[in-house]
Parts: structure tokens; C-alpha cells; sequence
């Protein structure tokens, strides 16, 4: 319970929840676990239970604490067990008992590569037009030498130079961007 949850107190409300609902908080306990074993956390209730009696012995008096007390308790494991048959999301309790397979790059990573290849998608386009397309065809479309040559009516040579030029031109280009490892050991 935080002290924003609670009305004012006086000294007269803090003797009488010492005095007539604090002792019963082990067996109220007890009372949750054995009822409501589906209930996991017992403590959730209990607290509950414990503002909601303030509060109401903060408005009229209460003569059975006690009585009160495991009636708020029930009523509130009740509608916790309603509420979390209602509810698509499922309990896993020990976070640490879980098996998780990491089966992918961190976001980091991710992140990374999606900003390495957006700068090598921008230094492809800053290519000279004919370095561009051998470029594209070789590199990303993984069209053999003797077909590019062909498809673009040049010799085998000079898709061989066009490649070349474009390769450094891309690695200048994104050595001035910060990337100055991308091609030593990952592929377009």
C-alpha cells in the first residue's frame, strides 16, 4: 500500500488495524493459499484485502475485523481468478525457469545493418550510371561475368573494370560514412 492509496489516518485508525486486522494476516494467508491455490500470489490478495478494510473502517466502523477481512479476501481472490480466466495473457510465474531460445540478432544489430545497408543502397546510387547497373547485376542480381557483358552489349573486361571501380568508389563512399568494415565480412 502506498500513502497516496490511503486516506487520512489517524491515530484511532492506525491502533484499530494494529490492533484487530494485522494479527490475522498469517492465517489470512493460509486462508488464500489453501482456497485459492490457483491464486500464485498470495501476497497481491492480502494487501488488498488489507486496503480495502482500512478504507472501509475509514468511512463506518467495523465490528468483526476478522469476519470482514477474509470476505474482502475472498471476493478479491474471486475476481482475481475471474479476471485471469478472462485475460489472453497467461501467468509464467519464474521468469528465470523459462527456456527462451534467442533466435536472432539483438536490435542492435539489427539496427546496424539496416543503417549499413541504407548507406550502401546511397553509395550504389552515387555510382556513375553504366558502374551502377554491372555493379547491380553482379553484386546484388549474382549474374555470372559473360552474361552481364552480354546483357549490357560490353566486353567481359569491362564489367570486370566497372566492378572494380564501383567496389572502391562504394568502400570510399562508406569509409567517409563510418562503416569502413561492412564489405571485409558481410555480403551485400
Amino acid at each position: 500500500m502506498s500513502s497516496s492509496d490511503l486516506p487520512p489516518q489517524s491515530s484511532e485508525q492506525t491502533r484499530w488495524f494494529t490492533n484487530e486486522v494485522h494479527p490475522h494476516e498469517s492465517a489470512l494467508r493460509s486462508y488464500v493459499r489453501n482456497q485459492f491455490p490457483k491464486i500464485s500470489d498470495v501476497d497481491d490478495v492480502v494487501q488488498d484485502s488489507f486496503l480495502k478494510i482500512w478504507r472501509a473502517h475509514a468511512k463506518k466502523p467495523i465490528h468483526s475485523a476478522k469476519a470482514f477481512l477474509f470476505r474482502i479476501a475472498r471476493h478479491s481472490a474471486i475476481d482475481l481468478i475471474r479476471r485471469s480466466k478472462n485475460s489472453p495473457i497467461k501467468d509464467v510465474g519464474d521468469f528465470e525457469q523459462l527456456h527462451v531460445v534467442e533466435d536472432g540478432s539483438s536490435v542492435a544489430d539489427v539496427v546496424s545493418v539496416a543503417e549499413k545497408k541504407g548507406m550502401v543502397i546511397k553509395a550504389i546510387d552515387a555510382l556513375p550510371a553504366r558502374c551502377r547497373e554491372v555493379f547491380i547485376m553482379r553484386k546484388l542480381k549474382n549474374m555470372p561475368q559473360a552474361e552481364v557483358a552480354l546483357a549490357l552489349g560490353v566486353s567481359q573486361r569491362t564489367v570486370e573494370t566497372q566492378l572494380s571501380r564501383g567496389m572502391k568508389r562504394c568502400e570510399i563512399f562508406l569509409r567517409k560514412q563510418g562503416a569502413e568494415t561492412f564489405f571485409d565480412n558481410e555480403s551485400l
